[in-house]
């Protein structure tokens, strides 16, 4: 059995983690931590977890060593640490933002701060596996995924693949997204009162995970629109962009197909009857599916692309699992395979 620990273990994305883990068939949970919670059993944060352990939450300055080092803090934590961090386990899975882009520049820029362990950011592999599955295999240190970033790049993914954009037009992608993307602390715009029956666009132009977009898939013309929605789970990133000249649907039935015949956890919705005809956010609910979806008007080139995914586990956890399962050479959809609930 592979042994497990996981740091900051009493958030939404630490208690998704431990879900899987507890039921993962390779995999024995060690430890998971919580300064805020020191001592209290998991379920008691958890409540899912209940009769599934008896973990109680240690101190982060008390860990034994494990094969895999899992760290769900907040932003900004995990640079400050990692030298400590790295003799406790073989390999090690950041599910922040910390070690995501490739460039301290870059970094900077978007996050408004220098890095604080810049000689880090190339050691870590971007964690998306339909982008990176070779490299997360051979790895030491995994970074995570923006959950935004994951739906918007998973959308684009069989357009770039294919080359099938014209870059010279401008790519938008409109973001709807959960209230569980603020975090277990959340903020005064999370609250129920404030964040019910909305529709609420916060962030038009320059949001961070666009950072991961422009490096992941090479476009410099992109720009991410986010837009609060009344979901507890979920994430639908539907881009807009132009195809070349003479791109039709059937090279877009190529292009998406191969993706989806590539990627385990990648599904082609393109119905033309029936309730679910376009990617939808609320039946991926605990689930590691990213569902893709296109329309395209030939008279102008003007293609639409969607993606929909729960943000707590195609966009974090369950994609942490995913790398995880191809470091330690395993197939990389065991512990996985919850195909999420409807009706719901």
């Amino acid at each position: 059995m592979t042994t497990v620990s996981i740091i900051g273990g009493s958030g939404y994305g630490g208690g998704e983690l431990l879900r899987l883990l507890l039921s993962h068939p390779n995999v024995e949970v060690k430890q998971a931590t919580s300064r805020s919670h020191l001592g209290e059993y998991v379920y008691q944060v958890h409540p899912n977890l209940r009769k599934r352990t008896q973990i109680k939450f240690s101190d982060p300055f008390n860990l034994e060593t494990v094969d895999v080092l899992f760290l769900a803090q907040p932003h900004g934590q995990a640079q400050h640490n990692i030298e400590q961090l790295v003799p406790l386990a073989d390999k090690i899975i950041d599910l922040s933002a910390d070690f995501r882009l490739r460039s301290a520049e870059d970094y900077q820029k978007w996050y408004g701060e220098p890095h604080a362990a810049p000689g880090w950011l190339e050691k870590f592999v971007y964690g998306l596996p339909e982008l990176h599955r070779g490299e997360i295999a051979g790895a030491r240190y995994v970074s995570g995924v923006g959950c935004n970033a994951t739906a918007s790049n998973l959308a684009l993914l069989p357009l770039v693949k294919a080359g099938l954009i014209d870059l010279s037009a401008p790519v938008i992608v409109e973001i709807k997204l959960g209230s569980s993307e603020s975090g277990v602390e959340g903020n005064t715009g999370s609250l129920h009162a404030e964040r019910a029956n909305v529709i609420r666009t916060f962030s038009a132009f320059g949001h961070r995970h666009t950072a991961e977009v422009m490096q992941e898939l090479g476009l410099t013309d992109i720009s991410l629109t986010m837009t609060a929605v009344d979901l507890v789970r979920g994430v639908l990133a539907t881009a807009h962009a132009r195809v070349k000249p003479g791109v039709g649907q059937k090279d877009l039935w190529k292009a998406y197909r191969a993706v989806a015949t590539e990627n385990p956890f990648v599904r082609v919705v393109k119905e033309q009857r029936g309730i679910y005809r376009v990617p939808e956010p609320k039946i991926l609910s605990g689930s590691n599916y990213a569902d893709i979806g296109f329309d395209l008007d030939e008279s102008n080139g003007h293609v639409v692309s969607m993606c929909a995914i729960d943000n707590l586990m195609k966009g974090a956890a369950g994609t942490a699992v995913q790398c995880m399962n191809l470091m330690l050479g395993l197939d990389e959809t065991t512990g996985l395979e919850f195909a999420g609930l409807h009706p719901l």
